[in-house]
């Protein structure tokens, strides 16, 4: 992979159009949060072949070993209204998902082994529900495994408006081994479909889907027309999920999500109400989904 690679297989107007390819980088959200404050343009994509002190979710680590996986970060300068920019971060989960589905569908169309080309169509396509698929709000899942984290940060300026979001995002894509203490949870592209990809055909997908959605995003600066494509992938509706509120934990039934993007549960007593991710995690009765 490298800029190249990528630049080439590219088919979107703005989205990582003014793209940024490090070999080694400690962050690529600290790169593209620099860039920003340097004036880099909406849609600038900085990609990193092997990222050393990347961050996840609630302070966690996130390092991508070289050769193997995606470390990227997208800055995107809003013309939201800063309480509706949560949600980016369900539609880069929502187009990470449609980006992989799309980039396995490709390689399936290419000179691939015919045992490999069995294998995908049995697993893949076949089983309507082991595609990528959404753990609300936006871990990608394939066949039970987390395969991608995304971490979103917004800047704001002094008069409370909005500099930029950068939205970093990493996908494990042809990593074989994992460490102990997530080997049960996470996985890989490979790993769960037995297919090696392109990781520069990978970006690309992602980024052609997340420019579709963002334009669908800015109609309303919400979810509406992008609803049926989310719970299309959710993989926690209609199933009983335990609620991590620090309030206290509970079971519910997940249903869908609203159009700004809370999910809707509902209690044994048969009551709805929304709850957001900011506030609270999912976790599936009996495992991670």
């Amino acid at each position: 992979m490298n800029k190249e690679s990528i630049a080439k297989k590219l088919n979107t107007n703005w989205a990582a159009r003014n793209l940024i390819y490090k070999d080694e980088t400690g962050s690529t959200n600290d790169d593209a949060r620099e860039l920003a404050q340097e004036g880099a343009p909406h849609g600038t994509l900085v990609v990193a072949d092997r990222q050393i002190t990347g961050r996840g979710s609630r302070g966690r680590s996130w390092e991508t070993p070289q050769g193997t996986n995606i470390a990227m970060s997208l800055v995107i300068r809003p013309d939201a209204p800063p309480d509706r920019i949560s949600m980016l971060t369900l539609i880069m989960g929502l187009s990470i998902a449609e980006g992989i589905e799309d980039a396995l569908i490709m390689a399936n169309d290419e000179d691939l082994s015919k045992s490999t080309k069995v294998y995908f169509a049995g697993q893949i396509i076949a089983e309507v529900r082991n595609f990528p698929q959404i753990k609300w709000p936006n871990d990608i899942v394939i066949a039970g495994k987390k395969i991608c984290g995304i971490l979103t940060e917004l800047h704001m300026k002094p008069d409370n408006t909005i500099d930029d979001v950068v939205i970093g995002v990493g996908i494990n894509v042809n990593m074989e081994d994992f460490p102990e203490d997530i080997k049960d949870i996470a996985g890989s592209i490979l790993s769960t479909t037995g297919v090696r990809l392109r990781r520069s055909q990978v970006i690309a997908c992602c980024m052609k889907r997340f420019e579709e959605n963002y334009e669908k995003y800015r109609q309303h600066f919400d979810l509406t027309l992008l609803l049926d494509q989310y719970e299309m992938r959710l993989i926690n509706r209609h199933k009983l999920v335990k609620v991590l509120d620090p309030k206290g934990e509970y079971e519910a039934i997940a249903h869908g999500i609203t159009k700004t993007g809370a999910l809707v549960v509902s209690n044994e007593e048969g009551e709805e109400f929304e709850i957001n991710a900011g506030e609270v995690s999912v976790r599936g009765l009996y495992g991670y989904t």
